[in-house]
Formats: structure tokens, sequence, C-alpha cells
């Protein structure tokens, strides 16, 4: 029924030649209106498909003519499936997207019928939304050049698009607002088109008319612009009537207004901006009037947008300064308030508002706290009654409280001329409001709260673990501004009063350890901080560690972990933990926490011992005999604990210790060299895949150590640079063994000798090799690279012809055991031997340990629980084919598994599948939909 084209381009692959060829009966399975696809979304990854054709080059209705007669018959069948009309209309639209493709279809007049409205109309099949989608994305999909606007116009589409935004459907809504904004964006003039990556230049003052300039824009021509003119003054039109809503029953139609406005103002160029801006400006005069809560934060939005657009003169720039002061001028704090903080969020700064909007922002706190915060200001003294009968409603004074809080660390880097009072009063009013939530407030807050008539307000906040977190939040942020160094005490006894309190949620202890945690990191001078107040933290901290809450036990420890981390600089000699807790409690409470019940609590205690001893490990310092029993205890959790977090943990803290430790050999070389081969033992053995990666991680920093400054060493992070990301694409480029100058002389190939035997000895050859069979991809992956980068370092040319230098280096072996891991290397191996590729040549003997020495040219495949075998490192690594294994490694699954051609055999197979006889009833047949 649909024949099978030839192709014309050269840019489809192999696969998608396979492609192309199912494609006729594909089209016959999707045309038959009686056959459903099982999966809708298969359809998209059809059009997916098609659009990776067309950019890779070439015409798709060349490539596929199938496809024009697949069209034809599925337009003119109106028993069609809808899901199958739905994709032909968008179809329809992207082959015609290009000129030549426009025209191959105006010529058999196929647009008009495909996107002839009142045909689906009459055929009442516009009542299903899923055909009235396919027609707006159709549409937009072939408005991508001039010819596709004039036939817009001439289509007289523009009215039925303008009557979808109000669909029933709010994703037809939503598509047709989305192709409103294609269309003026799209064919605006290159002058204005800062949408689609053309550069914005200068307009002479006062020029109305579309300049030869503008005919720069490949979508615009003298024809386009005439025929653009129409569509704008009609879109300009329906916003202006539409944005103010006329009934409660249409805040949604003008909510998508005034978000299609934000976007065509923030990317419109001048003309196209300017009158969009006239045409609304009245509508939106009456919506700030008008007193709509629903839509003030979208309103300011459109404001906002436009006046940091510009306006070059033709709309006046007083108007829409005038919009913006009115919406900072509203009566109702319940919109006056995120209205501000709106316009502080979107960066907007100018002399006119900036400072109205930090007092609007700062007059919730300075009611509540009594901190003088405004000082004798009227301008937000106006607001004053309405934002304190706000705050008396609970719901209410918490939400705008929170706004607040979360603005405040932004009100401090404002310029100092726009601040009402220094940002270290901002600081004081937040330690206050912390103080009333936990019910403690000092007599001078409570003073000035029950002055302005707010106890009432106060006890809106007591206990408001939101406005807690909000309010720690905000301290946290606010310990590098200016002059809060001097609050630094009061700070401390505010969150430590946090950690003592009985009732402080977990979350709540979080945020206050992690506001300890960025007050120390600023804070210079540790003498500022009381012997009291430390007390204090050591006493909590010991209560903490033990709370019967895991999760207050894990900040807990966490906190610890982070404060070690605090050091002013690299000649400190103390850390923030032995600053503060003396040091003496540190160690101790993270080995306790080893033994804890919930393995995150273990995990967060590994990791904080690993930058509690960071700096003894840099400074070469002796172990201590507790260091070396927590070294113990983490080999045993690594091999013995039941959850994956905590085993990660271990693995990194050894990662740690090997990059951090001191260049000089000391007394901890001894047991760091032991456990690392049993770190790699057990961790190239574990069932967690992020373990493994993690062991080899340590596995190529030992790779490192060993070759650093050998030639033709690149370190990991160096090599296969190309391939950084595992779905990238690797060079096809064959390898070629690395060639060892002759200058190489004995004692350096002996050195590379003994540094690979030091590899072989400690576990590292062994992790890597486990890895490159490794189920998990990842894994895989990362060991192929290493062992690459192995290669390249220790294989000589030519393993048939050694000079004795060379045959240092080849000498070295390491053993493949007769289970698991070596069993599969094995098996590679003998599979090359049997494809008759290439192999290394190694004589089989019998070593004194009982395992044997393998030659490859008797490699066969080997039975499980054989004897180990004893192999050559050079020889084994030039025979796994590691190149064309990182190939493989490198595509993602769906490479093979969720093609095109794989989607296209499915759809086949389910047609077959249920139209077979023996077909039971109810089987399921599964498309696989990549």
């Amino acid at each position: 029924m649909y024949p099978e084209g030839p192709l014309t381009h050269t840019h489809v692959s192999t696969m998608d030649r396979e492609c192309v060829s199912l494609l006729p009966g594909v089209c016959e399975v999707l045309a038959d209106s009686g056959s459903s696809l099982p999966d809708d979304t298969s359809l998209e990854k059809l059009l997916d498909w098609f659009t990776g054709l067309t950019k890779a080059g070439g015409s798709l209705l060349e490539a596929c003519p199938c496809l024009l007669e697949f069209i034809s018959a599925v337009v003119h069948n109106t028993a069609s499936d809808p899901g199958v009309l739905s994709f032909t209309l968008k179809l329809t639209g992207f082959m015609a997207s290009t000129e030549n493709g426009f025209k191959m279809l105006q010529e058999c007049d196929v647009l008009d019928l495909v996107f002839n409205l009142k045909r689906w109309q009459e055929a009442r099949l516009w009542e299903d939304p899923c055909l009235r989608i396919g027609w707006i994305q159709g549409l937009k999909n072939l408005l991508q050049h001039p010819k596709a606007l004039s036939f817009f116009v001439k289509s007289d589409f523009i009215e039925p698009l303008l009557q979808l935004q109000t669909d029933t459907s709010l994703f037809v809504a939503s598509a047709a607002n989305q192709m409103l904004a294609h269309i003026l964006l799209f064919f605006q003039p290159v002058l204005s088109a800062g949408c689609n990556g053309v550069d914005e230049k200068e307009e002479e003052d006062g020029r109305t008319q579309t300049s030869t300039r503008d005919l720069e824009h490949p979508a615009v021509t003298m024809d386009t612009a005439a025929e653009y003119s129409p569509v704008v003054s009609a879109i300009s039109e329906y916003l202006k009537e539409s944005l103010v809503p006329k009934e409660s029953t249409q805040l949604h139609q003008s909510l998508q207004i005034l978000k299609l406005l934000t976007l065509l103002l923030a990317q419109a160029g001048p003309p196209l901006r300017d009158k969009l801006l006239q045409a609304v400006s009245d509508s939106l005069e009456e919506l700030v009037t008008a007193g709509c809560s629903q839509l003030t934060l979208p309103l300011m939005d459109v404001i906002l947008a436009a006046h940091s657009s510009g306006t070059d003169g033709r709309v006046p720039h007083q108007r829409v300064t005038r919009l913006l002061s009115s919406m900072l001028n509203i009566n109702r704090p319940s919109d006056l308030i995120p209205a501000a903080a709106a316009c502080l969020r979107r960066g907007h700064h100018d002399t006119v508002h900036t400072a109205r909007v930090v007092k609007i922002l700062l007059l919730p706190l300075d009611i509540i706290t009594g901190q003088p915060l405004l000082g004798a200001d009227t301008t937000a003294g106006e607001h004053r009654f309405s934002v304190s009968e706000l705050l008396k409603r609970k719901t209410s004074c918490i939400s705008v409280i929170c706004v607040c809080l979360t603005n405040t660390p932004q009100i401090t880097l404002t310029p100092p001329e726009d601040l009402p009072c220094p940002p270290a009063a901002i600081v004081t009013a937040v330690l206050s409001l912390l103080r009333i939530c936990s019910g403690v407030s000092s007599s001078s807050s409570s003073s000035s709260s029950s002055s302005t008539g707010c106890s009432g307000v106060c006890r809106n906040v007591i206990g408001s673990g939101k406005v807690q977190k909000c309010a720690l939040e905000a301290l946290a942020a606010l310990s590098s501004s200016s002059g809060a160094k001097e609050k630094i005490s009061e700070v401390f006894t505010v969150l430590i009063q946090y950690l003592v309190n009985p009732d402080s949620d977990p979350t709540v202890l979080h945020k206050s350890y992690q506001a300890l945690v960025k007050w120390m990191s600023v804070c210079t001078d540790l003498s500022l901080i009381t012997d009291p107040l430390r007390q204090d933290l050591v006493t909590v901290v010991k209560k903490r560690v033990c709370d019967m809450r895991w999760e207050v036990r894990d900040s807990t420890v966490e906190f610890l972990g982070h404060l070690a981390g605090v050091r002013k600089s690299a000649e400190d000699t103390c850390d923030a933990s032995e600053a503060l807790l003396g040091g003496c409690c540190t160690a101790p409470l993270l080995k306790e926490a080893l033994q804890d019940t919930e393995s995150y609590v273990r995990a967060s205690a590994i990791s904080a011992l690993a930058k509690t001893l960071a700096h003894s490990w840099q400074q070469g310092a002796a172990l201590s005999q507790e260091e070396t029993e927590i070294v113990s205890r983490l080999l045993e959790i690594l091999s013995q604990d039941t959850e994956g977090f905590s085993r990660r943990a271990v693995v990194q803290y050894f990662i740690a210790w090997f990059s951090s430790r001191h260049s000089q050999s000391s007394s901890s070389t001894s047991l760091l060299t032991q456990s690392v081969r049993s770190v790699l033992s057990h961790g190239s053995a574990d069932l967690d895949w992020e373990v493994k990666v993690y062991t080899l991680e340590l596995a190529e920093l030992l790779l490192d150590e060993a070759f650093s400054g050998q030639r033709g060493y690149r370190r990991g992070s160096d090599t296969h640079t190309a391939v950084s990301h595992p779905y990238g694409v690797v060079s096809d480029q064959p390898y070629t063994l690395h060639t060892h100058s002759s200058s190489h002389t004995e004692g350096a190939a002996s050195d590379l000798a003994r540094a690979l035997s030091d590899l072989v000895e400690q576990g590292v050859i062994s992790a890597l090799l486990s890895g490159l069979v490794d189920c998990d991809r990842p894994v895989g992956l990362k060991a192929c690279r290493l062992l690459i980068t192995l290669r390249e370092t220790v294989c000589p040319l030519s393993l048939g012809a050694l000079d004795a230098a060379a045959a240092t280096v080849a000498k070295v072996s390491c053993e493949l055991p007769g289970w698991g891991w070596g069993m599969e290397i094995r098996k590679i191996l003998g599979m090359k031997k049997s494809d008759g590729t290439r192999g290394a040549e190694i004589a089989v003997k019998r070593s004194l340990n009982g395992a044997e020495e393998v030659d490859c040219k008797d490699c066969g495949v080997p039975e499980e629980g054989g004897d180990g075998v004893i192999v050559g490192v050079c020889e084994v690594l030039t025979s796994l084919g590691l190149d064309e294994r990182l190939d493989v490694l490198t595509q993602s699954s769906d490479h093979i598994h969720n093609s095109p051609l794989s989607l296209l055999q499915d759809i086949l197979t389910a047609s077959a599948a249920r139209t077979q006889p023996h077909t039971q009833p109810g089987q399921e047949v599964i498309v696989d939909c990549y």
C-alpha cells in the first residue's frame, strides 16, 4: 500500500535505513482505524525520530515517500483513531516546516485538507481535545517560514486560535497560548528579535515603519510584514478585551493572558513591545484597581517585565512607572507584601521604588518584634494599622512573616541609601523573632510589642515551626551582612537556646546547627564567644548525639563534621571544633556514633570523622590508639554492614585519608597501606554499585601515585576527555599500543615493573578487572577507562619482540581466580582465541602455589570453581579488547533496546499479534516506547 522510496541523502544511518524499510508497514498499521496502539506515546517517539532525520539533513518526504500517502489515507478516513489523527496533524506541520516541504504538500493539496477546521467540526471530531491539540501543534510546527504565515493568515486561523485560549481543556488552552507567543515572537522584525537569537539594534526615535534592515530576518519578507501586522493587531485587541475578568469564572483566562504578556514583554523588541503595551495599558490599570488577589503576582510580573524592558518613548515610561507605584500602594497588605517581594526578587532597583519595597517588607518584622527598623518613616507607616490587623490572624501572620524573612538577606544587599536601618538591626530583629517563637522574649521587645498592641501577634508565632525554620535560614544568610560580627555572641546565645529546648523540632535543630556553622565560618575572633557559651554548646552536643530521634543524632553528627571543616587558614593550629568544643569530645562522640542503629547516622559519623582527622593527616601526625580502633571499626563496617550508605562512606573515608596524607612517610603509612588493600578487596566485591565506583576511585589514586611522572602516563581525570559523559560518543580510531622509546633504561623499566607489582599486590589490578566485567554499567565504564590508562602506560609495542627492558615489565603477573570475575575474564580471553582474534601467547605452567600460568593458545572457556591461574598483566591488558568494550559501555543501553528500529518492530509485532487467531483473549502486547 505504501511504497518504500529510496533514501536520497547520505545522513541516514544503517539503523535508520532499516527503519525506513519498515515504515510502509507501520504506516499501514497506523492508518487502519481498527488498529489503535497499546501505547499512544509511541507516536510521539516516531515524531522524535522524524525530527532527528530532518536535522541530519535532506528531505523527509524524499526519504520516506510513504508518509504522504499515509497522511492522505488517515485524513480521508473520519473513523480514524483520534490519537492517530492528532499525530498526523503534527506530522504534516512538521513536514511543512521547510519551504520545500511546504511547497510539495501545497501542490498535493494536503495542507488545506489536513488543517480544514470546518471539515473536522462537521465530522464531530473537533470535540476531541486530542484533535484540537494536534491541530494547534501541527500549525506551530508549520509556522517556521514566511509562506507558512501567509497560509495561516489566508486560512483565517487567527480567530479560532484566539477562541481556543478559553478551551475547556487546560492542555488545549495552554497549547493555544504558546502558539500565540510563537507567532508574535518568531515573525517579529529583526530589529526586535530578542527571542530568536538575533542581536537587537538601535532604532531611530519616532520611526514606526518597518525598515529594510527588518527584512534581514529569514522569516521576514515584505509580504510577511504586511500579513504580520494584522495578526499583531488581532492578538493585541484580544488581549485588551480579555485581560480583565468579567466574572470569577474568567480568572483562569486572565491568569493565562498575564503569563503570556510576561513572556512577550520580556522577549519582544521595541515595535512589538510598544504595540502590546499600548493595547493593554488601560486594562492593566483596571486590573490594579480591581483588587483581585489571585492575579496580584502575575500582574506584578507583567509590570516588572514592561518596566525592565524599556519603552523607547513611544509608550510613556511614566505610565509603566505609575502602574508599578500603584502596585506598591495597594491598601490590602495581603497583596502589598507579596508584590513588594516580587519586585525585590526580580532584582528591580530604582531610586523611586527600592526604598519603598524595603520598608514594606521590614514593616511586619518591625511590628512583631518592636525593633525600630523603620524609625519615624511615614511612607510605610500609612500601612502600619492594616498590616497589624493582618498579623492578628494566625494563618496570614505566619505567611506574611515567612515572606519577609525569606527576603531579609536580599534586603541587606540593597544600597545603604535605600536601607532605613543598618543591617545589624535586621539581624537583631530576626533574633528577637526567634526568641518570641520559642516563648522567650526579651523585656525590651515585650514592652515594645505590648505598647503597640501586638501581644496577640506574638502569640501567633510562638511554637510555629514554619516561622522558626524561615528565621533560622534568614539568620544563616545574614551572617555575611555588614556589621554582623558584632552580633555573634547574641546569635550563639539564641541558637544554643534552640538546641537546648526539648520542644525543638528535628528540622529546626538541623537548621540551628547550619546557622551555627555559617556564623563560625565568618567569625574572625573566637574570643567573642564566651566560655559559658562554649560549655553550653559542649553540653548540648553531648546530649543531642544521644537523642531518641535518629534525625537529631544525624544532624548533630553532621554538625561536628562541618564544624571540623571550618578552618580560617592553612596556618591555623586548630579548627572550629577544637576552638569551640575543646576537641576532646569530638572524636569520641563520633566513634561512638559508628555503633548507631541507624545507617544514616553511621554514614554521617564516618564522613565527620574524615573531616575531623583531615588536619592531622595533612600534618603527618602519628595515629593515636583511638584512631587505630576507628580504622578497625570502619573495615568491619565495610565488610559486615547491611546498609549501603555506611559502606559508601567508609570507602570515601579512605579516599580522603589517602588524598590528604602527608607527603612524607609517617607512622600511619603502614596502617593505611594495609587498610587500602582490604578496602579494595571488600569494596570491589560489594553489592552496591556506588561502593564499587568509589573503590575504583581509590584504585585510580593508587594508579596516579604509582605512575606519576612516568612517560606516557595520564592521570585518570585527564584520560578520555572526549568521553566524559556515559552517553558520549567514542572515537572510532583504533588503539595503538604505547611505544617505549629506546631511551628507556633498564632502571626505568625496573621502576615501572616494581610499581606494577606493587599495584598487583595492593589489589588494584584485581579491582580493575573485576570492575570491568561488573553488571553495573558505571562500574564497568570506569574500570575500562582505568585499564586503558594502565595499558597505555605499561604495555610495550610488541609482546613478540621484547627488548630486555620491556621484558622486565612484561614479566609482572597477577592471579585470575577460578570463580566470579576471574572466570569472566578467563572466558573473555578464551572467546578472543575462539573468535580468531589476536591474543597474547602465554605458556601454561604450574606455579609453586598450585595455580596455573596460562598459555592463551590453549585458553578454553573455564569451568566454575576451577583453579586460579597466573597471567601476565600486560598480556591480559592487550587481550581484553578494551577499546571495543569501551565503545559498548559508553553507549546508552537505549541505543540497542529503545531505538526507533525497536519501536517500529514492536508496532508491527503488536499489530500481528492482534490479527493472529491463536492470540489469547486479554493477552497484553507490550510496545517498547523509548
